[in-house]
Order: structure tokens, then sequence, then C-alpha cells
């Protein structure tokens, strides 16, 4: 006899799909949807459906998007001649949130990574070379991920976008503000050295 109804069990399953929840986690949120006012569920439901309707990848850089372009494509302010690529949407969160950078992005949709069968046919690697022929791009800024998979991205865009002309470059990875040395790994000193510069 099972203890739990099978619509509970399906919908702790969905949300265990999510990046980030385990099982434990899923089983909690069923339980609050169980209990939360029927209104409160139904608002949940609503966004969703509203999120697949109306949210698709912007046009040109692949951001998010309710219309033909994001809202950084859209604004005149940014500056189309400085591209940043980003492996996916978060990313570009991430970096806007610093306020360092002015200029637009190209969101790749993924990174290369043989073992799971996604090589650069797989992502958005053919559009940025497009938007670079279409012309007006001085510099490409690589801001993948600094684990394997990342740096075999950058390492292939770098090899790709070599004869457009435009200057590419890759951020700098190094040492977390407030960490210590002695615990920092060997790659991250390393990459601490290679991007250091004048104080």
């Amino acid at each position: 006899m099972n203890l739990v109804p099978p619509a509970v069990e399906r919908l702790a399953a969905e949300f265990g799909r999510l990046p980030g929840v385990g099982p434990k986690t899923a089983q909690r949120l069923t339980f609050h949807c169980l209990v939360a006012p029927r209104e409160s569920v139904e608002r949940l439901a609503a966004a969703l459906a509203e999120l697949r309707g109306s949210v698709r990848p912007c046009g040109r850089c692949y951001f998010i998007a309710e219309g033909e372009l994001c809202g950084i494509c859209a604004n005149p302010r940014r500056d189309p001649a400085s591209i940043c690529v980003v492996e996916d949407a978060l990313d570009v969160l991430a970096i806007e949130r610093s306020g360092e950078f002015g200029g637009v992005y190209h969101v790749l949709q993924g990174a290369i990574s043989p073992i799971d069968g996604v090589g650069p046919a797989q992502i958005r690697v053919d559009e940025l070379v497009q938007r670079l022929e279409a012309g007006g791009v001085s510099e490409v800024i690589v801001a993948t991920d600094p684990d394997v998979e990342g740096e075999a991205t950058a390492h292939y865009l770098a090899e790709r976008l070599a004869s457009t002309g435009v200057t590419v470059s890759r951020l700098a990875h190094g040492l977390p503000a407030g960490s210590n040395v002695q615990y920092a790994d060997e790659l991250t000193v390393a990459r601490a050295f290679a991007g250091r510069r004048a104080i």
C-alpha cells in the first residue's frame, strides 16, 4: 500500500528534476504546496505557464527576452562593439551585478563537452561568428567558466575567432577576495599569477 498519493509523488518528482533540488527539498516543496492557500498554488502555476508562454531567447544574443530583443540589446546606451561571451543566462546576471561591463552579450547556451556529446555545433558559436562578420565589433571577451568545459570552449573560440580581426580576450581567473593564498589550489594560484596586473 502506497503511503503517498500518486499526485504527490509526481509533483515531488518534477521538483526533484530542478537543478539544485534534492529529494528532501522536493518533498518539502510538494508538501508546502499541499498546505498553502489555493490562490498561492494557482499563482505559482500561472507564473510557470506565463514564463513558458512569453519568455524566449533574445533574437540577437540569446539572453532572455519577452520581445524580439532583450533589455540589454535594445538599450542604446550599451556598446555593441564589445561582446562578452558567456555560457548561460545566469552568467549575464552575475556580470551585470558587478556593474563593470557596458557592452552586450552572446549566450552560448552551453559549453563544449565531448564526454557529454556537446560540440561547437550544439552551442551558439556559428551565431557569434555571424555577428562578428556583420561588422561593428572590435572586442570579444570570453567569460566561460574556469572548469574543463569552459576552458575547452574558450580555447576553441580563440582559435575560431583568430581570423576575424577582432580582439579576443579571456577574463582573468585567480584568488577570490578575502581568501588566503595558503588554501588555494595550484591552478588558482597559477591563474592568479597569469592574470596579475600593475598596482
